[in-house]
């Protein structure tokens, strides 16, 4: 029923206070988001929704009409995909709390699950430049697409490095994507959209990018990556976060060594002092996740993946029977995360195939 009523979940998604979590319950709830749309204040606060959104909820009702609303949407050109929709990205399922509504601007490709997110300072140095558009142009040259946040700074050179090289680059907005954030890019947003990859956001097509949306941002830049990649930052600098999100999401995290007299050394030398690897060229990012410098994965044996412990260990155990998520998670004493980030990252190299519903079995 989602999908006969996208309309009405874009509608619903427009609501400040109804966040991914809250929606997707209510989905569950009433399993047609017309229903959530039509649903009393009465009913929703009986499921846990505080008043006032519900209040808004009501309001809104009064004056949106959400198929005109999907309409305008259309209209300007965006597209979108739901956590529901087969072309959503894998990686980001896998996340907790994904976004249920992505729009989108360009395209996306299927060789954009082999993603490595570059993140860093706004303020960037000499310094940070030179590394940064070095190890996004040997990312680049081995087929690995670039996950940024269209950020001044480093955000700017990972892109800008990535369509130089004629590679692939997702920039994730803060806020919606009829109001592009700095305004300065957007020519380079106009650039990635061409046929270099997509702009993507969460939030309304007409969402200022507030403060306060970047760590929601955050959240989506690392989900949509193998890896976090941070070249240059101070110890508060919010690619920091990012690479905070992505260990949660158990995805691995590189960081780049800087002059120690450098302020904005000390958040890529703090990630590493926490267990980030230190890197100095992408060489050692696509030995840790299995990719060659020849665009194709780094064979060990027949399988073509250079498998690591925990992925050696998954194979062992769908030797004789398919297994579900959470038997991995029993049997292997991982974390959701670990495995999940693990079984994706196999199933794009072909090693094992989802059956759906969490299933997994062996490709043989």
């Amino acid at each position: 029923m989602v999908k006969d009523n996208i309309p009405y979940l874009l509608a619903l998604h427009s609501i400040n206070g109804l966040g991914p979590i809250r929606l997707k319950a209510l989905l569950d709830y009433f399993e047609d988001p017309k229903k959530v749309w039509e649903a009393s204040v009465k009913e929703l606060l009986q499921l846990g929704i505080p008043k006032n959104t519900a209040s808004l909820l009501e309001e809104t009702r009064r004056h949106l009409d959400p198929e005109n609303y999907a309409q305008q949407i259309s209209n300007s050109g965006i597209k979108w995909t739901t956590l529901f929709d087969e072309n959503y990205p894998d990686l980001l399922k896998e996340i907790y709390g994904p976004p249920i509504v992505l729009y989108y601007l360009g395209d996306f490709k299927p060789e954009d699950k082999r993603a490595v997110a570059v993140v860093g300072t706004r303020k960037m140095t000499g310094y940070g430049r030179l590394v940064t558009e070095k190890l996004t142009a040997e990312l680049v040259e081995a087929g690995v697409t670039i996950v940024s946040g269209l950020a001044r700074g480093v955000d700017t050179q990972a892109h800008q490095t990535a369509i130089k090289k004629e590679g692939r680059t997702v920039a994730v907005l803060g806020g919606g994507l009829l109001k592009i954030f700095p305004p300065e890019n957007t020519q380079l947003a106009k650039q990635i959209i061409s046929g270099f990859g997509a702009l993507v956001s969460e939030f309304p097509p007409d969402a200022p990018s507030l403060p306060g949306n970047f760590p929601t941002r955050n959240r989506i830049i690392s989900g949509l990556s193998l890896a976090v990649l941070v070249t240059e930052a101070a110890q508060d600098s919010g690619s920091l976060i990012t690479a905070k999100l992505a260990l949660e999401q158990g995805r691995e995290v590189f960081a780049v060594p800087g002059p120690i007299t450098s302020e904005l050394s000390s958040g890529p030398a703090s990630l590493i002092k926490q267990g980030a690897s230190l890197v100095t060229e992408a060489g050692e990012i696509l030995e840790e996740l299995g990719i060659s410098k020849g665009k194709r994965v780094k064979g060990e044996g027949e399988s073509g993946l250079k498998l690591n412990e925990v992925e050696r260990r998954i194979l062992e155990t769908l030797a004789s029977e398919n297994k579900h998520v959470d038997e991995f998670c029993r049997e292997l004493q991982l974390q959701a995360s670990i495995v999940s980030a693990s079984l994706i990252k196999m199933e794009i190299y072909g090693l094992v195939k989802n059956l759906g519903g969490g299933i997994y079995v062996k490709v043989c």
